[in-house]
């Protein structure tokens, strides 16, 4: 039932709650990570062959990006390159660049940043291929400088990854690409086998259980983020289409795991009745309705009436939502108070979809309320910051009582030694 509540209402709250890490999830990702990482290749097949199907031998995946532009649509070569130069151009103009500044005796100090080695992605394709998150996540990568860069995804039981999706691999710059999909996948690149060395880093969306195998290899490998099914948070003051509002709804709740949420807060009951009459009646216009119903039967579609839309803004705050749609007057000034949110839409131009495909930012976003804490995926995540100083000896001078200090108080005398050593 897709419910109307008022703000203060307990219900609210409850929507909020999502669990993190589903007991079963966890379960399987300690099983399979634990077989992957003492059993390498042979546990990783195993895994494909139980569950995506494949019973192949060979994991890599071969492909000439020039061939398969040939095979491709011309149109959804336009969309792939279009969306990789966008995503490109603003994944560069987003790098954070080194600095320094002189110490007071003449030294410096500041920070610079190196590329990772070598990274891995996640696409995931089980409901639908993701050829979206190839450009959202390899080009970020290619953009921070990576060199090697392992794309993941589950190709089903023929093990043919779908040509539009594997075109935007090559196309963003992914150096070696495997069939394998799940928690399996997060145990190849984490620990390594023969076929695939070990990366330094994994990033990219997934379902619970490549999300519960992400969070177990954290500190094999760093990781972006912690992230679930998707979500979507739109207000509304009425000044926009109500049809617009209810589409945009819908966009996250068709993605298929069924724990998808999209909240909606508007300034009125009326209004609150009208959107909620428009996502009923597109529904049944969907390709994937059943899917979106499952969302409804299950609540996770929620429509709140707020006072107004600074009561309503700080609603959307709580909830912390992967996507967040501002859909009012000034949006661009209603902005200015969010504190929690993955990504921000702003204005009656910007659905949320265009964020998915195109715009620029990554569409590799927190979820679950992990927003609070977590931000989106960016380049700078593929790389290594690096702090620096370079005294002279007039800064070590300044400085020497403050570490022989430090080194007394913490009996470390070695410390103290170090800097004391170089006036004797």
């Amino acid at each position: 039932m897709l419910r109307i509540v008022d703000i203060g209402d307990p219900r609210v709250e409850r929507f909020n709650a999502r669990p993190a890490f589903p007991e079963e999830a966890e379960k399987a990702a300690a099983e399979v990570l634990a077989a992957v990482k003492a059993k390498g290749d042979s546990a990783v097949r195993r895994y494909v062959a139980k569950f995506e199907g494949f019973k192949g031998r060979e994991l890599r995946v071969e492909a000439d990006v020039a061939e398969l532009e040939k095979s491709i649509d011309p149109r959804l070569v336009r969309a792939v390159k279009d969306a990789h130069r966008r995503v490109m151009k603003f994944s560069k103009a987003s790098l954070r660049e080194g600095w320094s500044m002189k110490t007071p005796r003449g030294g410096s100090a500041g920070e610079f940043y190196s590329p990772m080695d070598r990274v891995g992605v996640y696409i995931p394709g089980g409901t639908a291929p993701l050829a979206s998150t190839s450009v959202m996540t390899v080009t970020l990568a290619k953009a921070a400088g990576v060199r090697e860069i392992v794309a993941c995804t589950p190709a089903g039981k023929t093990g043919e990854v779908n040509p539009v999706l594997l075109y935007a691999l090559l196309l963003a710059g992914a150096t070696e690409i495997y069939r394998v999909g799940g928690i399996q996948a997060i145990g190849m690149m984490a620990f390594g086998t023969k076929t695939c060395r070990k990366v330094q880093k994994i990033a990219g969306p997934g379902n619970a259980f490549v999300t519960a195998a992400k969070r177990q290899v954290y500190g094999y490998v760093a990781i972006d983020q912690v992230a679930g099914p998707s979500e979507i948070a739109v207000l509304t003051d009425g000044s926009v289409d109500v049809r617009w509002i209810a589409a945009d709804l819908l966009s996250q709740a068709e993605h298929g795991s069924g724990w998808e949420k999209s909240l909606c807060v508007c300034t009125s009951r009326e209004l609150a009745e009208a959107i909620r009459s428009e996502v009923l009646r597109q529904t049944e216009t969907l390709s994937r309705k059943a899917l979106v119903r499952r969302v409804i039967d299950r609540d996770g579609m929620l429509i709140v009436v707020a006072k107004g839309v600074a009561d309503g803004l700080e609603a959307v705050n709580r909830f912390a939502p992967e996507h967040f749609e501002i859909m009012t007057r000034d949006a661009l000034k209603v902005m200015k108070g969010v504190r929690s949110a993955g990504a921000v839409f702003a204005g009656p131009w910007t659905p949320e979809s265009a964020g998915d495909f195109v715009a620029g930012p990554s569409h590799v976003l927190p979820t679950g309320g992990a927003a609070n804490m977590f931000n989106g995926l960016t380049p700078d995540d593929f790389r290594r910051r690096h702090s620096f100083v370079s005294f002279t000896e007039g800064d070590l001078r300044e400085t020497r009582a403050t570490i022989e200090a430090f080194a007394s108080v913490e009996g470390l005398d070695a410390h103290g030694r170090a800097a004391t050593i170089r006036f004797e």
